[in-house]
């Protein structure tokens, strides 16, 4: 075989670099001069994108519908929104071209963050560390009998993949009556799961809502006024997905109306400005888009690559594949 092109614009060392080369030898390695500023962003387009026969990182759509020799792409981010447009799709299948993204390296990190959200509001951590209140005083009964325990609770997940599936196996314990929603049911679902003529019933019954839903055409805007009106009162809302998915002054608007609580991984934009209204919200909790951060991250990444590089050269299916 003629040993393959693989170009990287990872944010990564020198040392898991040159162990990146080794695992792919005698395979070459091209790199960018200018690499992106994390996971998320695009690289700038770099000339060696054109010898590549496979990349790995965020190249933009333009520099890969430019590179004719060009096979295969791992986007290195579990989000691939830049990609997902009728005209990259025809234009991959056009030419045979593989993409699959790194869902597998965040599913658990975002669960766990998922996970840590439902138990910081059930346990009114965030005014339990705000306070220095005695005990027995009347704050002290508030937080006691103001915690909740998930036994029992309900929980819907509003889009169900990878990091439902683990967000599922996490809760198991907890005996929480657990419903997903998807467009297209596919019955294997772990969970009773119905479909979006079915989500405002869901929506009302409800004591946590979490949103997964990626970002596309079809969930820009997707919790807007009318579903976040269809949840009941007291329920609590949860976005580890995309921060375009929600509205947010409706979002803001339901919080001072009858949502008990808001915590968000993710908004639009990000960050918020510093005069938006959710950040004046004490029942508004929000993370800086670090869900699917954590020890290794990077490491991860390459050993996912790595996996599905050896696949590739097998003529196997290769993992995590979306077009």
């Amino acid at each position: 075989m003629t040993p393959l092109k693989v170009f990287t614009d990872l944010l990564a060392g020198p040392v898991l670099l040159d162990g990146l080369r080794e695992a792919i030898r005698p395979h070459e390695l091209l790199l960018p001069e200018k690499t992106a500023t994390s996971v998320l962003s695009q690289a700038p387009d770099d000339p060696a994108m054109a010898e590549a026969d496979i990349i790995l990182g965020q190249p933009s759509t333009a520099g890969v519908l430019a590179s004719e020799k060009l096979r295969w792409v791992q986007v290195s981010s579990a989000g691939y929104t830049r990609y997902d447009t009728p005209e990259f799709r025809n234009a991959a299948t056009a030419r045979g071209l593989i993409v699959t993204n790194s869902s597998s390296v965040y599913d658990q990190a975002c669960a766990e963050h998922a996970f840590a959200f439902l138990f910081a509001q059930a346990r009114l951590l965030p005014q339990a560390l705000a306070t220095r209140c005695p005990n027995g005083s009347r704050e002290w009964w508030a937080l006691r009998r103001g915690s909740r325990l998930l036994e029992g609770q309900s929980l819907l997940l509003v889009g169900y993949g990878a990091i439902g599936e683990r967000l599922v196996k996490l809760l198991a314990p907890f005996n929480m009556r657990i419903t997903a929603m998807r467009r297209a049911p596919r019955g294997d679902e772990s969970v009773p799961t119905v479909g979006l003529d079915e989500l405002p019933v869901a929506l009302a019954e409800a004591d946590h809502v979490i949103n997964i839903l990626p970002d596309n055409a079809e969930s820009r805007g997707f919790f807007d006024a009318e579903r976040f009106a269809q949840m009941k009162r007291g329920a609590v809302f949860y976005n580890i997905g995309r921060g375009t998915t929600v509205d947010q002054l409706a979002l803001n608007d339901a919080l001072a109306d009858h949502l008990a609580a808001a915590w968000l991984d993710v908004t639009d934009p990000e960050p918020l400005p510093e005069h938006h209204p959710l950040w004046q919200r004490d029942n508004c909790h929000i993370t800086p888009h670090t869900a699917g951060g954590f020890k290794g991250e990077t490491e991860a990444l390459v050993d996912r690559f790595i996996e599905n590089f050896e696949r590739y050269l097998k003529g196997e299916a290769l993992r995590n594949r979306v077009m």
